[in-house]
């Protein structure tokens, strides 16, 4: 255990009263749990495994308005989102940036109907979008954003333009239109820099990752998962983040039954490592749609690409992965719209998988299900405040609802808003921070490298690292060094090697992990928090079985991209 580890766990031990406990460590819960904290309450954050590790781990990393919500009539939705958006791209624009996005448009008039056929109920599946629907969505896309523009405004080009831009793009289009949204490089880093910032703005709360609240009696209490050790507290307030999970949370701390709340979605995303796709795309992401009128989207992403998702609905939460007829849907939508491409499951480097909280409903198509959110209060001794739906452009919206509801009930005023709240390395990041790493001696690769990690932070980092006896990459060819590695187990929360290759770093997802990197990075965690070798192994194990079963990376392909880096460094 670190030190910092201890030092949170013996703050609630001297002291177990919090105003609100927020259970549930994902962009909405660390949301509410900044807000509240902001707010001059003392607030304690639980969450059962690492921070980010569920759905939050698990988006489309766009960060978007919802152009296909206006089909739904989910206008203040679309208008909140767009709202929120801009503002994440001010106050994180070290991770959250601009997303040029082409539509291939193959007819004019199709799906003028869809809105009214929904709300009448003539139909639940949409008809394809032509021109004009498009039209009327992107151009009310502008009319919300015209007061504080950001993004430059829709346009549409000939078939001939699309082409002559997008060569290797479907030729069954007659139009193509253009609109800018955003996308998130590191969604579970941003939460982290979240908990971070409030380390330093509120020190009174406390934010624990591998914990559980419990009922205990009339009472509650702590369970430490590290370390098995139980922590009595009194909360006045509790606030259900759990997302999938709201309707077991709900019943496991105490409260009486009643309707579900939750029914969730399953989608799932490949990373490819596709150069003649990548380069195909030239900086766009297509928004299109599949055979079965299902919304697709693929775009580049940190050097590969980014392709989804599907949208399955389940009925129970548990941990999901994406199984062999989804990467054959995705890859078969991939081939539609770039027919000309050699498009395969063996380009797949990771892939990921997570459930939507959305609300309850009993629509077949489940585009149709709403991505808004509520709040709801369930009263009793400590009154526990569910948060349902929502989705990862708008917890910072959402985290503001639900702790004013908070707020109300304990009587206690707003003190500040979030919505110019710069966050983590947001806070004074500008375009001339590589530079300014590059004129301390730093490589220009390396100086990009970590401010496209940690933003304004980066000369932390860098300071940290030169400072080390041993800054050597991880691997050849490997982003990551050894020094850079002790930076994030001292400072980021990390307790275990999967916080580390999963959620820290980018790793994982960009298909450069390797059974090398995985016992660098081990030996590293190892040495500095005094694990022994049979749990070092354990964790190994655990992190490679992961990435087996729920990432469709499998052992032997940790061992082949050994082979192939001492290939490439012949």
């Amino acid at each position: 255990m670190s030190d910092t580890r201890q030092d949170r766990i013996d703050r609630i031990d001297a002291d177990g009263a919090f105003d609100v406990v927020v259970v549930g460590g994902g962009v909405n819960g660390i949301g509410v749990y900044r807000d509240l904290a902001l707010q001059g309450l003392r607030v304690l954050l639980v969450e059962r495994n690492d921070f980010s590790s569920g759905c939050s781990a698990a988006p489309s990393r766009m960060i978007h308005g919802g152009l296909r919500y206006l089909e739904n009539g989910e206008f203040d939705l679309v208008r909140e989102s767009l709202g929120e958006r801009d503002a994440l791209l001010r106050n994180a624009a070290h991770m959250v940036r601009p997303l040029p996005t082409v539509i291939p448009v193959a007819s004019y008039f199709s799906g003028l109907l869809n809105a009214p056929a929904t709300f009448f109920g003539w139909t639940d599946r949409p008809s394809a979008r032509g021109a004009v629907p498009i039209k009327f969505g992107l151009a009310l896309y502008d009319w919300v954003t015209r007061k504080r523009r950001m993004l430059p405004p829709h346009r549409f080009l000939s078939a001939a333009k699309a082409r002559a831009r997008w060569p290797e793009l479907t030729r069954d289009l007659r139009l193509a239109a253009i609109y800018h949204d955003a996308w998130i490089s590191h969604p579970e880093r941003l939460c982290i820099e979240m908990v971070q910032d409030m380390e330093t703005a509120a020190p009174d709360c406390v934010a624990l990752n591998y914990a559980e609240l419990q009922p205990d009696g009339a009472g509650y209490m702590l369970l430490d998962r590290q370390t098995g050790n139980r922590l009595a507290l009194q909360p006045r307030a509790i606030v259900n983040a759990t997302g999938a999970w709201l309707d077991a949370t709900r019943a496991a701390l105490g409260a009486p039954e009643g309707d579900r709340m939750v029914s969730g979605t399953k989608g799932s995303h490949l990373i490819l490592d596709n150069p003649a796709l990548h380069d195909a795309l030239a900086g766009h992401m297509v928004y299109f749609e599949n055979a079965d009128g299902r919304v697709c989207i693929v775009f580049p992403y940190l050097g590969r690409v980014l392709a989804g998702s599907t949208d399955i609905r389940v009925r129970d939460a548990s941990r999901v992965r994406c199984e062999p007829e989804e990467l054959d849907y995705i890859l078969d939508s991939l081939r539609l719209i770039f027919p000309g491409l050699p498009i395969d499951a063996g380009q797949v480097v990771f892939s990921f998988s997570g459930i939507r909280p959305l609300p309850k409903s009993d629509h077949d198509f489940t585009g149709r299900i709403s991505r808004g959110h509520y709040t709801r209060k369930l009263d009793g001794p400590v009154p526990q405040f569910c948060m349902v739906g929502g989705k990862w452009t708008t917890f910072r919206a959402f985290a503001e609802q639900t702790s004013d509801e908070v707020l109300a009930t304990l009587g206690r005023d707003r003190l500040v808003s979030t919505r110019d709240r710069a966050i983590g390395g947001g806070a004074g990041y500008n375009g001339d921070t590589e530079a300014h790493l590059a004129e301390t001696g730093t490589p220009p690769a390396r100086a990009a490298a970590l401010v496209a990690r940690y933003g304004a932070r980066a000369g932390q980092v860098r300071n940290f690292c030169a400072s080390m006896p041993d800054d050597a990459p991880l691997a050849p060819d490997c982003a990551y060094t050894e020094a850079e590695i002790v930076w994030l187990i001292r400072h980021e929360f990390v307790e275990s090697l999967s916080d580390i290759i999963l959620r820290r770093t980018d790793l994982a997802i960009t298909g450069a992990v390797s059974a090398e990197i995985i016992a660098r990075a081990g030996a590293i965690l190892a040495r500095e928090r005094g694990i022994s070798p049979s749990d070092l192994a354990a964790q190994s194990e655990t992190l490679i079985g992961d990435l087996e079963t729920y990432h469709g990376v499998s052992r032997d392909t940790l061992n082949d991209r050994n082979k192939e880096r001492r290939l490439q460094c012949v």
